[in-house]
């Protein structure tokens, strides 16, 4: 992959039979929504995910890093080619995923 845009569009493909999946794209990376919860995101060394007990389930390889100074430690993402064991994934991590803070409405 030469680039995030590339790699976020293959990660969509990869995730396409899951409905409510989403990216944007923040600071050079991407961040990744599953029913506006955000699972993981594309940073300088690659796709991340949430480190959580479905996540470490599914890639026991994996090794937690941050994915920038200062952040909580993710997981690189080592099953980015299966896409039925990803999408598996991706769902299982959902429940574990804290829901979206409400926007603060201006008074």
């Amino acid at each position: 992959m030469s680039n995030n845009r590339e790699l976020a569009d293959y990660i969509m493909d990869q995730l396409s039979e899951l409905e409510e999946v989403r990216n944007i794209p923040m600071m050079g990376g991407y961040i990744f929504y599953y029913k506006e919860r955000i699972f993981g995101g594309i940073y300088g060394s690659g796709f991340m995910v949430k480190n959580t007990e479905a996540s470490k389930k599914h890639m026991p390889d994996s090794v937690p890093e941050p994915p920038y100074e200062g952040a909580k430690p993710m997981l690189p993402v080592t099953i980015l080619d299966d896409r039925a064991e990803l999408q598996t994934m991706v769902e299982e991590m959902y429940p574990e995923l804290p829901e979206r803070k409400p926007k603060k409405k201006n008074t």
